[in-house]
């Protein structure tokens, strides 16, 4: 019963924080926490005031290539229709489905995940949760962001070589 052997939970979960977030090579982007449940709705107003801004101003020449998995939020009609509408902002790129090996913000997440283990005082609330996450956010390295983008043309080799199974990542 060492305190420091000791980790600290609460019974039935104790709830949770769900956020989005981006990131590119050049910079992490918005850390936007999300109500009770993303759905389609919730989502098209992520892309339009936080992904559109950010995409236009990281990427003002309409180079830069926007990645996102197969969530069924991401695949829906008004997404897609939004996506067609700007199509010569940015290119939305095919994703396969239930590839979190190619998914670079998986490994972002972790990070904060680990971070927030790893704080002497833990959150006891909601909202303290949402300021630490959001507080790791903002503190993540550049070094670990751009690895993660530079890491892509192995990911995808892996994968390849794998004929789509397990890879190291």
């Amino acid at each position: 019963m060492n305190p420091s052997c000791l980790v600290t939970t609460v019974q039935a979960g104790g709830g949770g924080v769900m956020v989005w977030g981006m990131f590119s090579w050049h910079t992490l982007g918005p850390l936007v926490p999300i109500g009770y449940h993303l759905n389609a709705t919730a989502y098209l107003s992520i892309v339009s005031d936080h992904v559109h801004p950010f995409k236009t101003t990281i990427y003002p020449s309409s180079d830069g290539y926007f990645q996102q998995d197969n969530a069924p939020c991401h695949k829906a009609r008004i997404i897609s229709n939004w996506f067609l509408e700007h199509d010569n902002e940015f290119t939305v790129l095919k994703w396969p489905q239930q590839s979190p090996d190619l998914n670079p913000i998986e490994h972002l997440w972790d990070v904060v995940e680990r971070e927030l283990h790893a704080l002497d005082v833990h959150p006891t609330n909601l909202h303290q949760l949402q300021d630490a996450i959001l507080s790791i956010w903002a503190n993540i390295s550049k070094e670990c962001f751009q690895h993660l983008v530079e890491s892509m043309p192995r990911r995808i080799k892996a994968v390849l070589k794998a004929k789509g199974g397990q890879t190291q990542y």
